[in-house]
């Protein structure tokens, strides 16, 4: 009995001495974060198009800061100016906009008497031929693989992003390529998912981009595979192409990019 009396008087001791620790983070300071990419999937015209500003927010932080009194505008290289309208949770949008390949624009936004600005060229993009499957990928042998086909125009720098979207993941699975090792050919972008099943639908996108777009995802999804728990070293910034005019110091994240798409909806076999 002694013993037990004992035992629960040290237990209580060491809870009655926890101490609660909190952690001293170094906040960087609040930027805007815009998220502008646009896309004309081939067959369509691309007229509705919409840019998202939000703040980027602390490490405990749960709720979204949006942004929802700036002026946005796209202006297309001939001096067409498109005009995106604020509708709600920090989404501009326009059902005008005009969609052209290989023309630039430049977005503009203009918020807390700064101006942020970026250009950039619609890209087109190879439509996607074909998709394949097999059943016996991975290390087991039991994982679906799906190839999705296209044939890279030849005599030109190319370069694609691949998303493979399934219903019951939350995020597709994003690839980026370039034509170096493979102009003029068909080539494919490979996506395997272990929880794949006959039925599920996967859509399948390819997009154009631009060589400082491919840049800059390219740096993005490095971090992203590498990235560590959250209280270890973090890589360093990504910055995109908007820029602040009025205040260069005070840059926002996220990237103004343009580009054609295409679409494959593949169900299981």
């Amino acid at each position: 009995m002694k013993k037990y009396l004992i035992l629960i008087f040290c237990v209580f001791t060491v809870l009655s001495c926890e101490d609660v620790v909190s952690v001293d983070l170094n906040e960087a300071p609040e930027r805007l974060v815009i998220e502008a990419s646009m896309f004309r999937q081939k067959g369509f015209t691309g007229n509705n198009q919409q840019v998202r500003i939000t703040k980027t927010r602390g490490f405990f932080e749960d709720s979204l800061t949006t942004v929802e009194d700036a002026e946005v505008t796209v202006t297309k290289d001939d001096g067409q100016v498109f005009e995106f309208v604020h509708d709600s949770a920090g989404f501009y949008r326009t059902a005008q906009f005009d969609a052209e390949l290989m023309e630039k624009y430049k977005l503009k936004i203009e918020v807390d008497n700064e101006v942020y600005t970026a250009e950039e060229t619609f890209i087109p993009v190879a439509k996607i031929d074909s998709v394949t499957q097999r059943k016996d990928a991975g290390f087991g042998g039991d994982e679906i693989e799906l190839k999705a086909y296209y044939t890279d125009p030849a005599g030109e720098d190319n370069f694609y992003l691949f998303t493979f979207f399934v219903n019951f993941i939350q995020f597709p699975t994003t690839e980026i390529f370039d034509d170096e090792f493979f102009d003029g050919n068909t080539i494919f972008a490979l996506y395997r998912e272990e929880e794949l099943e006959t039925g599920n639908q996967v859509t399948i996108r390819n997009f154009g981009m631009s060589k400082q777009f491919y840049d800059y995802m390219f740096v993005l999804l490095n971090q992203i595979g590498s990235a560590g728990g959250p209280f270890q070293t973090q890589p360093a910034t990504v910055r995109g192409n908007i820029v602040n005019e009025t205040n260069p110091d005070n840059f926002p994240f996220g990237y103004f990019s343009l580009s054609e798409s295409d679409q494959f909806i593949y169900t299981v076999q």
